[in-house]
């Protein structure tokens, strides 16, 4: 009786519809590309008030490695200006090796350009903060970016942009 019980779990299982592959989104290793730190004015820099400025400009690249293998290069900089002159300019290149397989081009793009920069931006701020303090400046902790909706703020204003020029050829 056993016998005939595991002649029908191969049948079964046999008879089942192939399922469709699943989408998979991975984080195969985040690690550092370049990390450099200018203080052109010190020591001078150190005998002024502390009364930073401080601009953060940041961006994301995405460059396809093999055919579900994705590379994102997160570019932090952070400048800090005291009067005129420049304490710091702390820069950091944060890479991440991400697995994007079985998922729309939509979804990729999506994955590639909010959520992967969502992952990255916690080590790019720790390598920044780690600089500055070794540089022997004020602490410096960055405020946490929301890369989801920079990304969604952008595909909005891309297609307002396209309805704009869409309305414009309408017109000619």
């Amino acid at each position: 009786m056993a016998d005939n019980d595991q002649k029908s779990e191969v049948t079964n299982s046999n008879t089942q519809p192939q399922q469709a592959p699943q989408p998979e989104f991975e984080i195969l290793r985040v690690y550092a590309k370049d990390c450099s730190l200018e203080t052109p004015n010190t020591p001078a820099i150190f005998r002024e008030p502390w009364k930073p400025q401080i601009n953060v400009e940041f961006d994301a690249k995405p460059q396809s490695v093999d055919t579900d293998q994705f590379e994102i290069d997160l570019r932090v900089t952070v400048t800090c200006k005291v009067g005129e002159k420049t304490a710091f300019i702390a820069e950091v290149h944060q890479g991440g090796l991400f697995l994007v397989r079985n998922v729309s081009d939509e979804a990729a793009h999506y994955l590639l350009g909010a959520v992967a920069p969502n992952i990255l931006f916690p080590y790019a701020r720790e390598h920044i903060a780690s600089m500055v303090n070794r540089a022997t400046f004020p602490a410096l902790n960055l405020r946490p970016l929301n890369f989801e909706a920079i990304y969604r703020a952008r595909q909005a204003e891309a297609m307002a942009k396209a309805a704009a020029a869409k309305k414009e050829e309408a017109k000619a």
